[in-house]
């Protein structure tokens, strides 16, 4: 396996490009250790198959190189480049055994039958197909096709890296939890290193351990599943993840102060310096309580029922304030539509964006 590096990265499919908007990648720096298990996640035309593309070789980015274990393979042939790679759609031969499909790549390097039968074997049982080895790959079900394309990638040892672009995309819902567990259960086995290409959120938390957020060809937030969902550095991912998405709030910035229809709200710690055209205020649906009666603090906002929804777990409740629309996720005291109530932001989550971007500094930092 390798530790990849991306270095002063940009890829336009014009000639000759010359404002940023040509780029489909814009300027990117960036590093993916020996053995981890990544994510890149956006949404369509964001520019994530644009970098695996790249990182595979097929295509040479107009700057910038790309390093496998220090060594600059941005002009090498994908054959070359020792990656293995799984596609939306599965990748076998239909008139070939399971067993005979996931010996293929090894027997197309000339590799020893003995070695084979145990790299398949082994590959065969982490993927829970071994009683399928002698089956015609036609008669599988979609959901184990996919499995032998992933085992395709997996069966070889001398790989660099493994590439998923969006490989659950044609599986039933009901099914791909299965194949989303045993995925990660191969990553932690093999120890190689993975990058999962995916529009998904839940594909890409619940696989990677750091996820790479992109929006408009630009990295916008490295992070944990964990970081991108508390902390996101821009208003884009906090939309972005989440179920529903963050509030993201039109506001006014006065003497250090974020107001919200002329009320002061407290957000996790100071506002930064600086100029900007846009302001909003961040905070999930999860950390603003909502109740009938007025407490009677400053913080507290006023606002009406516009929607509920319940979603099995919990109920979002959909608020006005004048035409600003708010979200508060609520396990009881659901009010009625129409209804008047009163909500307040956890001050340790609410944050000040501006022009997207996070402005605000923890406090203790």
């Amino acid at each position: 396996m390798a530790k990849i590096t991306l270095s002063n990265l940009r890829h336009s499919y014009y000639p000759n490009p010359t404002k940023p908007e040509d780029y489909a990648l814009k300027s990117l720096d960036l590093s993916w250790e020996d053995g981890g298990a990544y994510a890149l996640l956006g949404p369509s035309g964001c520019g994530k198959s644009t970098l695996l593309n790249i990182i595979s070789g097929l295509l040479v980015p107009s700057q910038g190189k790309i390093l496998f274990d220090d060594k600059d393979v941005t002009h090498l042939k994908p054959a070359e480049r020792n990656i293995a790679q799984v596609f939306q759609f599965p990748v076998i031969y239909d008139t070939m055994s399971v067993f005979d499909n996931l010996a293929f790549p090894l027997r197309n390097r000339q590799v020893d039958e003995a070695i084979v039968k145990e790299r398949v074997e082994t590959i065969a049982a982490m993927l829970e197909v071994t009683d399928m080895l002698g089956t015609k790959a036609a008669g599988l079900s979609p959901d184990n096709k996919q499995k032998i394309s992933m085992g395709r990638g997996l069966v070889r040892d001398d790989i660099n890296v493994v590439m998923f672009d969006e490989p659950l995309t044609v599986i039933d819902p009901h099914l791909k939890w299965k194949l989303r567990s045993k995925l990660k259960e191969l990553h932690q086995e093999l120890k190689a290193t993975m990058i999962y290409v995916t529009h998904d959120q839940t594909e890409a938390l619940t696989f990677a351990d750091q996820v790479v957020v992109m929006q408009d060809g630009e990295v916008v937030q490295i992070g944990t599943p964990v970081e991108l969902f508390e902390r996101p550095t821009h208003t884009f991912v906090g939309h972005f993840i989440g179920s529903p998405g963050m509030n993201i709030l039109p506001c006014e910035v006065s003497n250090g102060a974020a107001l919200l229809h002329g009320k002061a709200i407290e957000l996790e710690g100071t506002i930064e310096q600086g100029q900007g055209k846009r302001h909003e205020i961040g905070v999930r649906p999860e950390h603003v309580t909502l109740s009938k009666n007025s407490t009677g603090k400053d913080s507290e906002l006023e606002a009406v029922v516009r929607k509920v929804s319940d979603v099995g777990r919990h109920n979002v409740v959909e608020a006005m304030i004048g035409e600003t629309a708010i979200s508060a996720i609520t396990d009881d005291h659901t009010p009625n539509q129409g209804e008047s109530i009163h909500l307040e932001f956890d001050p340790q989550k609410t944050r000040l964006y501006r022009d997207g971007w996070i402005a605000t500094t923890q406090a203790g930092a």
